[in-house]
């Protein structure tokens, strides 16, 4: 299979592009970076410069794709939200995604899937009502931010290509993402849950995310919105008890909710509103997850 990747660079998609080149696919990059900045490629990758907004020589690689998969975007853990941040964050996944599908659009022959990825935060704050794929939006700016962000996706479909939105939780993996952040202060015997606790936590180790994909890529009767959480949801009491005993550590310094409002502003919202959200889609599908539960994702990744 022919698959073209943007914003592929980060920890989930390195890992993305190691599982499609072991199957044999041939994978293109779209990347910001020169050639001078980034490693070689492995045999059966090859990168294309692109700035992820205008039009150029980069659409050509679209020509024959099999799939297109958009990994595009800022982090949005990656500081306090100011207005300048929450720009930068939204315009990083609404300008590629606009890029890539007006750039399919005027192909006589556009790739046939378009797998662009979302989040659970989609869904706003659930409480402890769970969230299916069937639910609307909810409200806040990263409700809104993946609304608009699929939007700008399921045009796409308007001239027959497939569409898959994979709604993202948290990834976890001990070389990137969130997860080498929540674990520090267990390290130094002050770790336990924030805020309540009692909020929900929707997780999902990175192989899981990655065989979601490959999934989405492989079954032409895929499409639309796609919770990518597992199966067992946890509350953040529970999933920072689990992170103690794999650590070794302690679970018993909570981080109060009025602290990291001060700390991180609208951003804390993120972690102090409980998402309960159900893999509906990938349940029905039979996918095998690789890790349905929370201990056995922490020790694959700790232990």
């Amino acid at each position: 299979m022919k698959v073209v990747l943007a914003g592929a660079t980060g920890f989930l998609g390195t890992y993305l592009v190691q599982q499609l080149v072991a199957r044999g696919d041939s994978v293109t990059i779209l990347t910001r970076r020169s050639a001078s900045g980034r490693p070689d490629p492995p045999a059966g990758v090859r990168y294309v410069i692109w700035n992820g907004e205008s039009q150029g020589e980069w659409k050509e690689t679209l020509s024959g794709a099999q799939a297109v998969v958009n990994l595009s975007g800022e982090s949005m853990a990656g500081g306090r939200w100011t207005r300048a941040r929450k720009q930068r964050i939204r315009s990083s996944r609404i300008g590629p995604t606009r890029a890539l599908v007006e750039a399919m659009r005027s192909m006589t022959e556009p790739p046939a899937a378009l797998i662009n990825v979302s989040a659970v935060g989609y869904y706003g704050s659930t409480g402890d009502t769970p969230a299916m794929e069937t639910e609307g939006p909810g409200s806040g700016f990263v409700a809104e931010t993946c609304v608009l962000w699929e939007a700008e996706a399921r045009a796409a479909a308007e001239f027959g290509v497939r569409v898959v939105l994979p709604r993202l939780g948290v990834v976890l993996g001990n070389d990137g993402g969130a997860l080498p952040r929540m674990t520090l202060p267990f390290r130094f015997y002050v770790g336990g849950p924030i805020g309540s606790g009692k909020q929900w936590f929707p997780w999902v180790h990175r192989a899981d995310i990655v065989g979601a994909i490959l999934m989405c890529l492989d079954n032409d009767g895929v499409s639309g919105p796609i919770n990518v959480v597992a199966p067992e949801s946890v509350t953040m009491v529970w999933f920072s008890k689990t992170l103690g005993e794999v650590l070794g550590r302690p679970s018993w310094m909570p981080v109060p909710g009025a602290a990291l409002r001060v700390a991180l502003g609208e951003m804390s919202g993120m972690i102090l509103e409980g998402r309960q959200i159900v893999p509906g889609r990938l349940l029905d599908l039979a996918y095998p997850f690789a890790y349905p539960k929370l201990l056995g994702a922490l020790k694959s990744l700790y232990a």
